[in-house]
């Protein structure tokens, strides 16, 4: 057996990865990825793995595409431990790989090391050329995207992750359709504003967590991203979901004061993202998940107020009115190829 190294320069990798030790990058965001080529019938991963749930009952898995069909790699339960997952493989010849974050929150990890047969060859990959960046939430994030018996119902009482599957996201199959990268920066629960929301009981909000390559503040560090390593061609900002929630309290509409300071924080994270990004497009959206209309005005008031070309507002066919439930495959599904012919005509690309 030999043993790939993370740093070796066959490997490509996607999203917002911490490469402080270049033969463990650590992942946090989910659709994160690592892909390669390879020959030969082995295949495993070293992962040490970092579950915030100690007993690890809420389903913490890897995803991998291998040779074009999808399986969840189920994590174990023990934490910062090196544990070895190994995938069966058929046949000794030439091989896909793409390993990638199903989650958000719940976990990070680092990959340390690949192992393949004796006398295996590594390749690249490519990537695609064409770039998004997609903010979110727990829809772009592909919460619960898994659970297809309730398409247009609520959701199960009882988080588990085991559902969630960043794959299948609407921002990820946008980026398939369209044979591009995409960067989630997306986290289930958070809203605009630090201190609502759901995530970290409202303690980190988008206005922290964009500037993040580490966002988790259950992990200890809080590590600033590097823009320049990724510009995006275009960007899409889907938050205004979870900012109804403030403290323990629901379905709140802000006062006038809290409203302006809604919409100046909205509008100072995108214009700092297009002197970061010069030349990206940009699209302010919602999602199908059940929302008042409420958020969609502050939207539509957000983008007049930026008031660019550079800036436009899509508003898909049932967004706030699908479900009350997470969006499942199917939904998102919709989303992805409202999303797709949008950014086609944004971007003058042929179909």
């Amino acid at each position: 057996m030999i043993t790939v190294l993370p740093s070796d320069k066959n490997l490509r990798y996607m999203g917002r990865i911490d490469f402080a030790a270049p033969d463990a990058p650590e992942f946090y965001w989910p659709g994160s990825l690592v892909q390669f080529r390879f020959t030969g019938s082995a295949l495993s991963f070293q992962i040490r793995n970092h579950s915030y749930d100690a007993g690890n009952g809420n389903g913490l898995s890897l995803g991998l595409i291998l040779d074009g069909k999808q399986q969840q790699l189920r994590l174990s339960a023990e934490n910062d431990t090196v544990q070895t997952v190994t995938v069966p493989v058929t046949g000794d010849g030439a091989h896909t790989a793409v390993l990638f974050k199903r989650q958000d929150g719940p976990h990070y990890y680092a990959l340390c090391g690949i192992t393949l047969a004796d006398g295996a060859a590594v390749s690249p990959l490519e990537l695609p050329s064409l770039k998004i960046e997609a903010y979110g939430d727990s829809v772009t994030a592909g919460s619960w995207v898994e659970i297809c018996d309730r398409v247009g119902q609520t959701d199960y009482p009882d988080y588990t992750a085991k559902h969630d599957n960043a794959w299948h996201s609407y921002a990820m199959q946008t980026g398939r359709l369209l044979n591009a990268q995409v960067h989630l920066t997306a986290q289930g629960g958070i809203a605009l504003l630090d201190g609502t929301g759901y995530y970290e009981n409202g303690d980190v909000g988008m206005e922290t967590a964009y500037t993040k390559m580490s966002y988790q503040p259950a992990s200890g560090k809080l590590t600033d991203w590097d823009f320049s390593r990724y510009v995006p061609d275009v960007v899409t900002f889907a938050i205004g979901q979870n900012d109804h929630h403030v403290g323990t309290e629901d379905n709140l509409i802000p006062d006038a004061e809290k409203r302006e300071r809604w919409l100046d924080t909205y509008c100072r994270i995108i214009r700092d993202l297009m002197e970061k990004y010069p030349k990206a497009q940009f699209v302010l959206l919602l999602t199908v998940l059940m929302h008042d209309e409420y958020w969609e005005q502050m939207l539509d008031e957000a983008c007049a107020r930026i008031g660019s070309s550079r800036v436009t507002r899509l508003r898909f066919t049932r967004s706030g009115k699908a479900t009350p439930g997470h969006p499942r495959i199917p939904e998102q599904c919709e989303m992805a190829c409202e999303l797709t012919e949008y950014l086609r005509g944004l971007l003058h690309l042929n179909g």
